[in-house]
């Protein structure tokens, strides 16, 4: 597989099969990821995979833990356009797909919180940063998760970056004996893709290359 076609076929996974993934597998994900740029080459990733007794740990763990105060912001408030309506119809068109009408709210915060297993998936990621690090640095990371999602493609696996981690800092802290100078960033699950669940059935939409972006000097 190219990289240009893992680019087009990888997609925010929410429903996986159980199918263990191998820990060889997760280790090459993992170290072949940290090819992956960095200003400086700091490398300012921490990495923990949890999979089988230690995961099903956590999801209990979690499943009876109220929300935190957030590490960060995952979206500014009061989202301006054109942001604000890219959000809406993502949200609109994941809710349609497994057929959640709107007024549901119940319905909708119950698939939310199926972020809290990982959507089923068999591995579940979390990734860290010091503290100390800023805005390029992050960058950095997401750039380190970025590489890790399109590697888990071309092994035929399937992915789901999970922001909303960021509202369990502590819990996930204390669970994977994270030190006090660092922070969670994100977390993500791993896995096969259950690829006859309707909510894997849609992609998010994008908006045409004209709209946000410029070609100047060319012939």
């Amino acid at each position: 597989m190219n990289v240009a076609d893992a680019v087009r076929k990888r997609l925010s996974c929410r429903a996986f099969r159980p199918d263990p993934v191998a820990k060889a597998t997760v280790e090459r994900l993992i170290a072949t990821a940290a090819w992956a740029p960095s200003g400086g080459n700091l490398q300012p990733w921490r990495v923990y995979a949890l999979a089988g007794e230690k995961l099903a740990e956590f999801k209990q763990l979690i499943l009876s833990s109220p929300m935190e105060a957030p590490e960060y912001a995952v979206y500014p408030a009061n989202l301006w356009e054109p942001f604000r309506t890219r959000r809406f119809v993502c949200g609109e068109d994941l809710y349609a797909s497994i057929g959640i009408p709107r007024e549901d709210r119940p319905a909708r915060l119950n698939q939310l919180a199926r972020n809290r297993l990982f959507f089923d998936a068999p591995v579940g990621l979390f990734f860290c940063i010091d503290r100390q690090l800023g805005p390029p640095q992050w960058s950095d990371l997401g750039m380190y998760m970025q590489t890790l999602m399109l590697l888990a493609v071309d092994e035929g696996l399937a992915t789901c970056p999970q922001e909303y981690w960021a509202n369990y800092p502590k819990t996930i802290a204390r669970f994977v004996g994270l030190s006090d100078d660092h922070m969670v960033f994100s977390g993500m699950a791993l896995g096969y893709a259950d690829e006859t669940h309707p909510i894997n059935q849609w992609r998010t939409r994008r908006d045409p290359p004209e709209l946000w972006s410029e070609l100047l000097g060319f012939d």
